[in-house]
């Protein structure tokens, strides 16, 4: 019995702890008396049972399941060890216990009373597979693998990409299957728009252009610092306006009140009255060229955005500067306002687009995701999201944190206006004369037009400054670089037959910056 002891350390050590108390036992009257050799090989045997029985039956490290114990090794005490099941898979049986590896404070059931340990082929496997009713127990907690193993209390790890844990029975039945890759969904169908008009009068590139609320007419600024007034139906100029000392870069015509505003590079921003067509206030405080403007479409508040890094916002009826909205670190190129919140969102040279509080004056969030200048920013108006322009992509945002959504990879230029209708086809517009069309939702990229400039010009005046639908959004108003508006119209003897979306459902790949 000594020698089967020996065979390991807790053996030895057992058999040192009972070899002090070899000849003496406490019998039940409290007297010592001696046992004989058969007593004291079952005590022994109760004892080994009852306090080592566990420990004796504890797996054996991964590394050793990896290898054969040969019948010639010894362990580090010189006792010779010899496997169980020689030229075979090793299995421990763990009794007692939660599955593998254990977890604290769960209480045994009966699909968890007796567990076997991996084997070495079932220790490959990426998942493994629970009884159906465990499974359904522990749904929100992943499974370890086979090669794993957690500490009590520590997190749990998230499952590898692609791992599906099937229910059924054993690791055999697990498989690696891939996830299957996001598509782009089918993009609605809209119809191609195409060039109707081309007005002329201005002497400089149109740099600006707005329609006013009634759609009887639109408003175009200039760099040859005029500010001309069209009619919509016709394209006939009714009046030009004179005050400007510089380039005109941004004009608004006010839904609440009959007043026009306009910006330009001689650091102006101005309030026109259009019954008497005169400045009636002059709005003055930025200390370079003004760049873009918008009106707050419920308050009073006028908001300019200028190369001196900051934006502004403006009382309309007092000319106060409410806020100096301060934080860009290069020249701020478009400034948009909306009622809901982030009331304010500015885009810059320095690469960010900024998300500001009206009320405080400062920067809610702030997106770095463009690598370079971002010239313009568009609100959808039914959905609660946005758009920026920028040479490295046009990305679309999620109000009110600026969760990105997508990129619109494919317009390769300098993007200097987006425009977007409630169809859902967004514009965008470029230094080089392209224009762009999107479907919003998808992205799908479904027109592209770059038309020619007007006699005269130079090839290299082809440009696109700025683009708007009219109110009725059946009209696209471009300003460009040849000194003319184009007016663009979709064609009404377009089908999805005869114009059908070049669209096959391929995989979307989504850059997150």
């Amino acid at each position: 019995m000594v020698e089967e002891v020996q065979k390991h350390s807790v053996h030895t050590l057992v058999f040192r702890s009972l070899k002090r108390t070899h000849d003496m036992f406490v019998a039940d009257n409290g007297k010592p008396v001696p046992l004989d050799e058969e007593s004291h090989k079952r005590k022994m045997a109760i004892k080994l049972r009852n306090e080592y029985g566990p420990v004796l039956h504890m797996p054996t490290s991964k590394e050793n399941l990896k290898e054969k114990v040969p019948q010639s090794a010894s362990d580090s005490y010189g006792h010779k060890q010899y496997p169980a099941n020689q030229g075979q898979e090793v299995e421990y049986l763990v009794t007692g216990t939660h599955p593998y590896p254990p977890g604290p404070g769960v209480a045994l059931t009966a699909d968890t009373k007796i567990q076997r340990m991996p084997s070495e082929s079932a220790a490959q496997s990426l998942a493994v597979a629970l009884p159906a009713s465990q499974a359904r127990a522990d749904a929100n907690r992943p499974v370890p693998t086979g090669g794993e193993y957690r500490h009590p209390g520590a997190p749990d790890r998230a499952q590898p990409a692609g791992a599906v844990v099937m229910e059924g029975g054993n690791a055999k039945n697990s498989a690696l299957m891939a996830k299957k890759a996001p598509t782009m969904p089918k993009p609605q169908w809209h119809p191609p728009w195409k060039l109707y008009r081309v007005i002329s009068g201005h002497l400089g590139w149109v740099r600006c252009i707005a329609v006013e609320p009634g759609n009887q007419w639109f408003v175009t600024g200039s760099a040859d610092r005029t500010i001309k007034i069209w009619d919509l139906a016709s394209g006939k100029l009714k009046l030009s306006l004179t005050g400007h000392i510089s380039t005109v870069r941004g004009v608004i015509v006010s839904t609440r009140s009959p007043y026009l505003f306009s910006c330009g590079e001689d650091k102006q921003v101005k309030c026109w009255d259009l019954e008497y067509n005169k400045v009636i206030r002059h709005y003055h405080g930025h200390l370079s060229a003004v760049y873009g403007l918008d009106l707050h479409p419920t308050i009073d508040v006028l908001v300019t955005c200028s190369r001196d890094s900051t934006a502004r916002i403006w009382d309309v009826r007092t000319k106060a500067s409410v806020h100096t909205l301060s934080g860009h670190t290069n020249a701020v190129a478009t400034v948009r306002c909306q009622a809901a919140e982030p009331q304010i969102i500015t885009g810059s040279h320095d690469t960010t687009i900024r998300l500001w509080d009206l009320v405080a004056g400062k920067t809610r969030v702030t997106l770095t995701n463009h690598k370079k200048s971002v010239r313009a920013v568009v609100l959808h108006p039914r959905h609660y999201t946005f758009a920026s322009g920028s040479p490295d992509n046009i990305k679309q945002w999620k109000f009110p944190d600026g969760s990105f959504i997508q990129n619109l990879s494919g317009h390769n230029a300098i993007i200097n206006t987006l425009t977007v209708n409630s169809d859902g086809v967004l514009v965008s517009g470029a230094d080089n004369g392209t224009m762009h069309l999107w479907d919003w939702r998808t992205g799908y990229n479904f027109q592209r037009v770059h038309a020619a400039v007007q006699s005269g010009s130079l090839d290299s005046e082809s440009g696109i400054f700025a683009c708007a639908f009219d109110q009725s959004e059946s009209r696209l108003l471009t300003a460009e670089a040849d000194k003319t508006i184009k007016v663009y119209k979709e064609d009404d003897t377009a089908t999805e037959e005869t114009h059908p979306v070049s669209w096959k459902p391929e995989i979307i790949k989504r850059k997150r910056f």
